[in-house]
């Protein structure tokens, strides 16, 4: 009897054995929670305290930049015309000549531009090194920007001083060796126009060299270009030993002698011509291989291929004004005791020639050759007479 009572005792006082293994785990429960959250709690603030100090020392952009460096996003090329119209703010390239004159010979069809176009004069240098008569040029290019171009082709060797304030900073091209008279002087004269053609808004190119000077100021000569319907290149036929004398029978049949042309290598073209000058292979090949001193090549290959490929679009002869009346192969250098108001009133006055199928007196646009001792005194005189 007592033992069922022991057995019922428990039975009715709800004290079941098992419910107090289950209590132990219930309490066990909230525990392990609040220590899941304590760990938790530590780890933010661990982390918070690694964040302030990496931003306190890298600076915000620096950890933003460590987020977002493995996302590459995909770019487009711009499909504006900008890219197609807008020169090359550097000159110095690694093209070859001939990747430069493929690249150069590229041309709309279209004659109408889709855009506003201010033409522009390329004037091209071809000098040995120094411009001496430097501070001449940017006399007459001041207050003309956007409407001029220029390039420099010297000797590979020279390296250029201009300050970054001058029209000159930076406008040497990629350049050879060229030799006068030889084929060299010719390539030399075709990578000017190549690197000239890259921009698009230039539309007339002229060849100088460092001893000539412009004899009238820059909107005389501009407005004289632009209303010209011819080029200006001499390109005569002079049947002496010094013309067609110079002719070789393997010219044929490209070139006849009776189309053998010679010109002061001093020239004006417009951007038509430029073009037809870079792309030729099949007149370079011949003068190239049979026009080699006492054949001048300088003096005949523009001149005779132009001539057979466009001649009525030559005015037939040069606005380079030069002196030839000393005698000799070359033509007379002047020099600080030649540059008085007489010497500028023989060079600008008295001239004939036609301009556009009529008369005119205005003949030539630019002088040489200049000595460096000429500056001086021309800088002087240059006000008066040459209107700048």
């Amino acid at each position: 009897m007592q033992t069922m009572q022991s057995r019922v005792v428990p039975l009715e006082e709800g004290k079941d054995p098992g419910v107090t293994g289950r209590t132990n785990q219930t309490k066990a429960l909230p525990i392990r929670l609040l220590q899941l959250f304590v760990l938790f709690v530590l780890f933010c603030i661990t982390f918070s305290v690694i964040s302030i100090l990496t931003i306190r020392h890298f600076g915000i952009n620096g950890v933003m930049t460590t987020v977002t460096s493995s996302f590459q996003p995909c770019y487009e090329e711009p499909s504006g015309l900008d890219r197609w119209i807008k020169p090359p703010s550097n000159l110095q390239h690694t093209m070859t000549d001939k990747e430069l004159l493929w690249r150069a010979s590229l041309m709309p069809r279209i004659k109408k531009y889709p855009f506003e176009r201010v033409p522009k004069i390329a004037f091209m240098f071809l000098t040995r090194g120094p411009l001496p008569l430097a501070p001449l040029w940017e006399r007459f290019l001041k207050g003309h920007e956007g409407r001029y171009s220029i390039y420099v082709h010297s000797l590979p060797s020279f390296q250029p001083h201009f300050h970054t304030s001058s029209v000159f900073y930076g406008r040497h091209i990629p350049s050879q060796v060229s030799e006068w008279g030889r084929m060299s002087m010719c390539d030399a004269e075709r990578r000017l126009l190549a690197n000239a053609l890259l921009d698009i808004s230039n539309e007339w190119f002229i060849l100088v060299s460092e001893s000539c000077i412009p004899l009238y100021n820059f909107s005389v000569i501009y407005h004289y270009l632009m209303k010209s319907k011819y080029s200006f290149i001499g390109a005569f036929d002079d049947p002496g030993p010094f013309g067609r004398g110079r002719y070789n029978n393997n010219m044929a049949p490209e070139v006849n002698i009776t189309q053998w042309r010679k010109g002061s290598q001093w020239f004006e073209v417009n951007r038509k011509l430029a073009i037809s000058i870079v792309e030729d292979t099949t007149f370079y090949q011949k003068f190239e291989k049979f026009c080699r001193p006492a054949c001048y090549v300088d003096e005949h290959y523009f001149p005779t291929m132009l001539t057979i490929q466009a001649g009525n679009s030559l005015a037939n002869r040069s606005i380079t004004w030069v002196d030839w009346s000393r005698g000799g192969p070359h033509p007379a250098t002047f020099g600080r005791a030649d540059i008085t108001e007489e010497f500028f009133k023989r060079m600008l006055e008295g001239h004939r020639c036609t301009y556009n199928d009529r008369n005119s007196s205005i003949c030539f646009l630019f002088g040489r050759k200049f000595a460096p001792s000429a500056m001086e005194p021309i800088l002087h005189l240059a006000p008066k007479f040459l209107g700048f």
